[in-house]
């Protein structure tokens, strides 16, 4: 075996961020994973400066370990020859709306005909049982309508998003975690199933969770909102030379640090300061005055001076300084590794490590349409058959948009 789902069939129909996301991670962890993408390709080859046109950096990691195959799906000959794979897979992956799907007839019911044990995820942005079913959804968008930007309004006076796709990544994770349940279900049971995913949904239990606090009973105990997360306080603090994130947890953390800034006796004499609740209530002061301590000594002296105290820390990387970070070089999670078209790349591993069934690695992301030819083969479809599609450009095999 090279991979825990050395075995599995996906066949993904995704685009852009979260969709390929959840894939990526089947891929990562061995499964064959196809990628069908339109003769133009996904859009996410296009973003950033790549080496050659469609090979973006963002598709490097989002694409890497599947198989391509770029088809135009608005023609019936390419509808066709999706459903001759839909029988070799064990999973349907899409985040195209369930409307579009069904006009092109490759919607859960139409699919499991063909093959009724298939686990077919669909990853939306509202749920079809609400009112907002059916809109478009972005990142942005959910960000918005799962109360993130009122957060940090809160928390830093002015409404903000995420300077990052996150709501793709944690939703495509929740996705992978859904789809990875559906085929444990299929291996018990031989049942196939189709699983909705939706992002609105998925992103308010995430805030919420945190958040609701005391508006969780009834009557309710507190407003909604962790007053520790929310702190207008809660930043990296500035020392004599830079910036360090300082975190006491616990009573014996803050007991620890209180001692070692020579301020032992605030846990007795300031109730403010007694207990977790205590803290977490007045936790505004509590980090104005680490804020305050903070100035007066260095990185190198607070690092010392916390780590000897076993009290967490750490000095803010920038993008650049992450890439060099130590312990992600003793862990050898970044790679040079020579792309078969790209030349060298900088590669990211599997995060997680495993005993016996290590996740394969030296996958690369695929060319567009790279892989057309090998999967219509498996389909069925001869080599008269093929080169009658690819001269119709019906298929892509060239690697070009």
């Amino acid at each position: 075996m090279s991979g825990p789902l050395t075995g599995i069939r996906v066949l993904d129909l995704t685009t852009v961020q979260m969709g390929p996301w959840c894939t990526r991670i089947l891929a990562d962890f061995g499964a064959d994973v196809i990628k069908v993408e339109a003769p133009g390709g996904d859009s996410s080859r296009y973003t950033g400066v790549p080496k050659h046109r469609g090979m973006s950096g963002t598709f490097q990691h989002n694409g890497r370990g599947k198989r391509s195959i770029a088809i135009d799906l608005k023609q019936k000959e390419a509808r066709d020859v999706i459903l001759r794979l839909v029988p070799t897979v064990d999973a349907l992956a899409s985040n195209i709306r369930q409307a579009a799907l069904a006009r092109l007839g490759l919607d859960y019911d139409s699919i499991r005909k063909i093959n009724p044990k298939i686990v077919y995820l669909s990853m939306v942005g509202y749920g079809s049982a609400g009112r907002y079913a059916g809109r478009p959804a972005y990142d942005d968008l959910i960000q918005a309508a799962s109360a993130i930007p009122t957060l940090l309004q809160r928390s830093t006076g002015e409404p903000r998003f995420i300077p990052m796709a996150a709501i793709d990544r944690i939703v495509g994770g929740a996705a992978a975690n859904a789809l990875l349940a559906g085929l444990l279900a299929q291996a018990r049971t031989g049942i196939g199933q189709m699983i909705e995913v939706p992002m609105f949904e998925t992103m308010a239990q995430f805030v919420l969770s945190e958040h609701m606090q005391g508006q969780t009973f009834d009557p309710p105990t507190s407003p909604a909102g962790y007053p520790r997360t929310l702190s207008r306080s809660r930043r990296p603090y500035a020392s004599k030379d830079g910036f360090i994130a300082v975190l006491p947890y616990n009573d014996g953390q803050w007991k620890r640090f209180f001692e070692a800034v020579g301020k032992g006796h605030l846990l007795e004499s300031d109730k403010r300061f007694a207990d977790i609740t205590a803290r977490t209530a007045n936790i505004d002061a509590l980090y104005d005055m680490i804020a305050e301590e903070v100035k007066h000594r260095t990185n190198a002296e607070w690092l010392k001076l916390l780590q000897e105290n076993d009290i967490p820390c750490m000095v803010p990387h920038t993008l650049e300084s992450l890439m060099e970070d130590p312990h992600l070089a003793d862990a050898g999670f970044f790679k040079w590794e020579d792309h078969p078209s790209e030349g060298r790349i900088r590669t990211m591993r599997e995060p997680s490590t495993w005993s016996e069934t290590k996740p394969p690695t030296g996958k690369f992301a695929p060319r567009l349409g790279q892989h057309s030819r090998e999967i219509l083969a498996e389909a069925g479809l001869d080599t008269t058959e093929i080169d009658d599609l690819i001269a119709r450009k019906i298929i892509n095999t060239d690697g070009q948009s």
